[in-house]
């Protein structure tokens, strides 16, 4: 049988490799299949904004837009993440007027962490309003735990269960595609938004799966103990009939459609059970290796008396699976990474039982640190700190034998070696040009390739969340000696929402000067195109009338300004060569003032060099 790349969006089964990323491409195609074997007429929408773990995410959507096409699959990026989120409650309201290209239109939102922070308003008012009865929305939430490519460790959970959005939290390739599925079916069943979990172990990780578009089999809710308008999005909503909805119908639905379809798993087994452990996600996978470390696999705890539990919606919990799996338990374990979730909600279900289990995790029974909430776990560290909980048991020889073994491998290591590699600009980048400034000066870093001038000798330091670069600066300046700064900001950021920060500055009158880097590439997540870039000359009209007091052009290439008739009356070009003088001379301009500094990124041209696309884009100026 020959194979083809285009199998895995094409085969309705079989089994064939993807990445996560591709995974969550395969989702709206099968849904969308799905729905025409049950006669149903319905088209995706996708919006979100670009970040790790999910940066490739909307690569991977233009890359096979064909078969997105044929299945009436619409990708639209967002500028930025609660406009994209928007978009989507849009969505669901297709149905509402009577004037329906489809029965339903089901969406797709993702953002990386911070995004999903930065959209917590509009995520609420979404979920309060519900989904359609063939809509439905699934929530990617990208997830740095251990801040590699970002300015914090992010856990995006808490955000969701703020705006009281159901999560899912998938442990591999294959449940990111079940759980899509499954989370889209909930959504419109449930008429809530449903998360999914999204952190770079998984999204960018590869697997061999099971591509069978029946394998994800739901049963359906009574709805007789439910009201008998249902529980999706209506007109003339109000605000306290959404609430009620949400909080006494639409979550318990989710939580009986959890319990239904036996969505949270016991992996092992006991006859006669003493410590029960429970985990999700990504920690489900370390610590069912953790424990296969130390000796521990299925047989072996139904021996000594474990019983493991995998929790595939972590908020809400659903209580019966807690009650019934902690029966007859000394210890309950929860292990799970960040803050406690699970943990929280177990104690809390157990509470009035008269139980005497214990339920530890981020403490232990002594208060004691133990699967900690800063960093990311391991393994072998799981594994070690299990065992030690345990060991009161009737342990096999082999159990204590692997976890001592496994203990001197890790004091063998030598914890005083850190290995760091500072990153720097690429070879060529425009970065490394435009954030040099007049010596004596000072600039603000900005979220983007920029922040990596932060660890370079060059007086840039301080950053500020995306969209508010120079703000810090506003506050600061009523307070500060220093006269003026310069703050790096990216064109992608400018889009997304650093033009109110410009505003911010020019209505507060502080002298500063913003630094936009105009790459022509949102470099730092693969070099896709941005959404709704302006040229160099309509971006200077706009800050014109914004009120900024004036503008430079600063280029690496001169010839292409020769016309500069369509540029604001208060900017002027200049050679990269002169960045200092220029420089020098915007700082002493009472007000706030902008410099563009105009060079495409670096890695981008030599990407369209190897599609032979750089001389074409030359030729049509588009990067200019």
């Amino acid at each position: 049988m020959e194979i083809k790349l285009e199998d895995k969006y094409k085969l309705s089964k079989g089994t064939r490799f993807l990445t996560g990323a591709q995974a969550l491409v395969r989702v709206p195609i099968v849904q969308s299949r799905r729905d025409k074997q049950q006669n149903i007429n319905t088209a995706c929408y996708i919006s979100g904004y670009r970040g790790s773990p999910l940066g490739g995410y909307d690569q991977q959507i233009i890359k096979n837009k064909k078969y997105l096409n044929e299945n009436n699959i619409f990708f639209q990026p967002g500028i930025n993440e609660e406009l994209a989120a928007t978009s989507l409650w849009g969505t669901q309201q297709v149905n509402l007027r009577k004037k329906d290209k489809y029965d339903g239109v089901f969406g797709i939102w993702y953002g990386k962490g911070p995004g999903v922070d930065r959209a917590g308003d509009a995520l609420k008012h979404v979920n309060l309003a519900g989904t359609s009865k063939f809509g439905g929305v699934i929530a990617l939430m990208g997830d740095d735990h251990i801040c590699e490519s970002s300015t914090t460790s992010h856990q995006s959970e808490f955000a969701m269960i703020d705006a009281m959005i159901p999560f899912l939290n998938p442990s591999g390739v294959q449940e990111i595609l079940d759980y899509g599925i499954i989370g889209i079916e909930l959504s419109r069943k449930s008429g809530c938004w449903v998360g999914i979990k999204c952190v770079h172990d998984n999204v960018s990780s590869g697997a061999t799966v099971d591509l069978n578009e029946n394998r994800v089999v739901l049963k359906d809710i009574s709805d007789e103990n439910y009201p008998s308008d249902g529980l999706n999005i209506r007109l003339k909503d109000t605000a306290q009939e959404k609430e009620y909805r949400l909080h006494y119908h639409k979550l318990k639905y989710v939580k009986e459609y959890c319990k239904l379809n036996n969505l949270n798993k016991l992996i092992f087994e006991s006859e006669k059970p003493r410590i029960g452990i429970i985990s999700t996600g990504k920690s489900f996978l370390d610590t069912k290796l953790g424990l296969e470390k130390i000796g521990i696999n299925k047989e072996v705890a139904n021996k000594i008396g474990i019983k493991f539990l995998k929790i595939a919606m972590p908020w809400p919990l659903e209580e019966t699976v807690i009650e019934k799996f902690a029966e007859n338990l000394d210890k309950i374990i929860v292990v799970e990474e960040k803050r406690s979730i699970i943990e929280t909600q177990v104690k809390e279900i157990l509470f009035n039982k008269n139980l005497k289990v214990k339920v530890i995790g981020k403490k232990d029974e002594n208060s004691n640190d133990l699967f900690v909430s800063s960093g990311a776990l391991d393994p072998g560290e799981i594994g070690l700190k299990i065992y030690e909980k345990i060991k009161y048991l009737k342990l096999p020889e082999d159990v204590t034998n692997f976890s001592m073994q496994l203990k001197s491998l890790t004091k063998s290591t030598n914890s005083n070696i850190s290995l760091k590699r500072i990153p720097h600009f690429c070879s060529g980048c425009p970065h490394n040009t435009s954030t040099r400034i007049p010596e004596g000066s000072r600039a603000i870093t900005g979220i983007s390739c920029a922040y990596l001038v932060e660890h370079m000798e060059r007086d840039n330091e301080g950053f500020s969340q995306m969209g508010s670069e120079g703000a810090t600066w506003v506050g600061e300046s009523v307070f500060s000696n220093t006269d003026h700064v310069f703050q790096n900001m990216g064109d992608g950021t400018y889009i997304h929402s650093g033009i109110l920060s410009i505003r911010h500055a020019v209505a507060a009158k502080t002298k500063m000067t913003f630094k936009i880097l105009y790459n022509d590439a949102v470099a730092l997540t693969g070099g896709q195109a941005l959404d709704g870039l302006p040229t160099v000359a309509q971006m200077s009209k706009q800050l014109e009338a914004e009120g900024v007091k004036e503008i430079a052009i600063i280029t690496d290439e001169i010839k292409k300004y020769d016309d500069t008739g369509g540029f604001a009356k208060n900017s002027k070009v200049y050679d990269r060569k002169n960045i200092i003088d220029v420089q020098i001379e915007l700082s002493k301009i009472n007000g706030t003032t902008v410099i563009i500094y105009d060079q495409t990124c670096a890695a981008e041209k030599r990407r369209r060099r190897k599609k032979r696309y750089f001389r074409r884009a030359q030729e049509k100026n588009i990067h200019k």
